[in-house]
């Protein structure tokens, strides 16, 4: 592929990891399709965006913004008086750095800069992750020149003609993970599973698994390994379950290094966020999924759904489950490796590996029509 000129493009969205790796993936694929490429990060001011940002090279600035949706009576008039404010902020950033273009993620950092963006002139292009797209995104809609999309059936929530269904971009490293197509093997006895809560982790998650390899253990192999993202508030109580246990696993607040996670597992237990499904898509891994209840819309049953409905995921509802049903659900995968098999080669059907090539394609049109 013909290497492009470089152009300064400003990026927005974040709040979560979710929201930030999409991003990450994207700009890298303009960093290898239009080497020399500036990049600008506008987002929230949280230290984990900002860290997440720095490790990969890209400079990032962050504006006072507050999310609305869901907000009591104080937080709601708190963030509805810092909408100007973001506002003015986001206007700033984008006279100051004269982005060619400006992309957003999602998240409510995501409104402002969009809405300064389209009154400054510039063309923009927002990414919906989820089946069912955001507050910011779905207001978005009516202003962003195009609509990336994660998932078909979310067309349905934007006006026609400005969605194109691309995939959610994922990690060069996973990608390149993914590259070296290595196939489950038939090795039940020593079966790894990973337990994965998203980057804050999640508590009922970890509640219910620790239970269900505890006591339950006698449903499962005995040399089936573990590995647990337990988010930093349960790492020191999961830890401790397990010891108690004589369970070995390797357990942190947060893994650093997924591909190198992802390498080592054979089957996930995991929240139904997009970004994480976009990967295990993309590696062909099975999952067992537990979608967050409270999440907006629902969006993560729905994100689940996608996957469970083409065979690569089991979906079991948090309200519905218990810790003996999960433990039973992994002793029936754990002892049925062929199946698994299947499960992983639906998974990989569902991966969009050029999602990140998709939308950077998408960019460079939007910027030849506008400058027609």
């Amino acid at each position: 592929m013909k290497n492009k000129p470089p152009i300064r493009l400003l990026l927005t969205g974040g709040g979560t990891g979710g929201h930030l790796f999409p991003a990450i993936a994207t700009a890298e694929a303009f960093c290898r399709r239009c080497p020399g490429t500036e990049i600008l990060f506008v987002g929230t001011k949280r230290n984990m965006d900002k860290i997440s940002l720095t490790q990969h090279g890209f400079a990032a600035k962050g504006i006072h913004c507050q999310g609305i949706k869901g907000k009591g009576a104080l937080a709601l008039a708190q963030a509805l008086f810092l909408l100007p404010v973001s506002f003015m902020e986001a206007c700033w950033h984008i006279l100051y750095f004269r982005p060619q273009l400006v992309v957003g993620v999602g998240g409510y950092v995501t409104g402002p800069v969009i809405a300064a963006a389209r009154v400054l002139g510039r063309p923009t292009l927002i990414h919906e992750q989820n089946s069912v797209p955001g507050l910011a995104n779905r207001k978005l809609g009516l202003l962003a020149t195009r609509i990336c999309l994660s998932l078909p059936g979310s067309e349905a929530f934007f006006p026609a003609g400005k969605t194109v269904v691309t995939g959610n971009p994922v990690r060069r490293q996973i990608l390149e993970l993914a590259a070296k197509s290595s196939e489950l093997t038939n090795r039940a006895q020593q079966l790894t599973v990973l337990i994965l809560g998203g980057s804050l982790g999640a508590h009922r998650v970890n509640e219910m698994v620790v239970e269900a390899l505890t006591r339950y253990r006698h449903l499962l192999p005995a040399g089936m390994q573990i590995l647990h993202q337990t988010g930093a508030a349960d790492e020191e109580m999961v830890r401790a379950a397990y010891e108690q246990a004589k369970i070995t696993a390797t357990v942190a607040a947060f893994f650093t290094d997924m591909a190198a996670v992802y390498e080592k597992c054979d089957l996930l237990v995991s929240r139904a966020g997009a970004t994480t499904l976009a990967e295990l898509a993309v590696l062909g891994k099975p999952a067992v999924l537990i979608p967050y209840p409270f999440a907006a819309d629902d969006h993560q049953y729905k994100n689940g759904c996608y996957y469970a409905d083409c065979g690569g995921a089991i979906l079991l509802v948090e309200r519905d489950l218990t810790a003996g049903k999960l433990a039973a659900t992994l002793a029936d995968l754990a002892g049925n490796p062929a199946k698994l098999v299947q499960m992983a080669e639906a998974m990989r059907t569902m991966g969009r590996p050029e999602a990140a090539e998709k939308i950077v394609d998408n960019c460079l049109a939007i910027m030849k029509q506008s400058n027609e």
